[in-house]
């Protein structure tokens, strides 16, 4: 392995762990952090629903930490149970950034159904960055420039993937922050810091997410583009 390689692997782990370490230390701080409304992250997510004239948005709780999301095929919005029935900070910034995604469908967000059309492809994608290396160590039937480009197309397309999130989740989150403080459900400084902390410290694992894509694709491009060949 070239020492490239190994500054490229090294560097993108520590990113993607700092980015992780990060969301979970923050939210783990804010979700011990009550606000001072007395509504659960369910009832602010079925208020700001409402509130977008969206009703046909189910939401449910799911076991599990910080595996929240919008389901848009099913219109369902998932919330883990301590989100789901917890009135923290933390619940209210996550409970919101989620409902910033079912208006982000509603309203034709462009990003987000770009993304949402992209899902099969990247799956496939990652498939292949899984599982070719493997293939081609074990069979020798990929030739290096055969097995380079396919590499760097399908990095290629998770990046763009990735790049494509970036927007959507930043978007959600510029909405959530907005919304609690119209709504009234934030309204100290503290409160207004708690939701603003957790929903960047998320952020940045899309921000890691898209550097560790563009850092392999490059890894696998760059040799193509220059005629020259990765020592690995």
């Amino acid at each position: 392995m070239s020492l490239f390689a190994i500054i490229l692997f090294a560097g993108t782990m520590l990113i993607s762990l700092w980015a992780a370490t990060r969301v979970k230390s923050v939210y783990r701080r804010y979700s011990q952090v009550p606000a001072s409304s007395r509504a659960t992250g369910a009832e602010v997510a079925h208020a700001i629903l409402q509130r977008a004239g969206i009703r046909d948005v189910e939401i449910v709780a799911q076991e599990g930490m910080l595996g929240d999301h919008y389901d848009p095929a099913h219109k369902r919005l998932v919330l883990s149970v301590e989100n789901f029935k917890g009135n923290s900070i933390a619940a209210f910034g996550v409970a919101a950034h989620e409902c910033g995604h079912a208006i982000q469908h509603q309203q034709a967000y462009a990003p987000l159904h770009l993304r949402m059309a992209a899902v099969g492809v990247t799956n496939f994608a990652s498939q292949i960055v899984m599982w070719l290396p493997l293939a081609g160590m074990f069979t020798g039937l990929i030739n290096w420039h055969t097995a380079s480009w396919i590499m760097a197309a399908a990095w290629g397309v998770i990046m763009l993937f990735n790049l494509v999130t970036l927007p959507v989740e930043f978007d959600a989150s510029a909405r959530a922050k907005r919304v609690l403080a119209e709504m009234g459900f934030i309204g100290t400084d503290e409160e207004v810091a708690g939701v603003r902390k957790v929903l960047d410290a998320a952020g940045w694992t899309y921000v890691a997410a898209l550097i560790t894509s563009l850092g392999y694709m490059l890894y696998h491009l760059l040799p193509l583009l220059t005629g020259g060949r990765r020592s690995d």
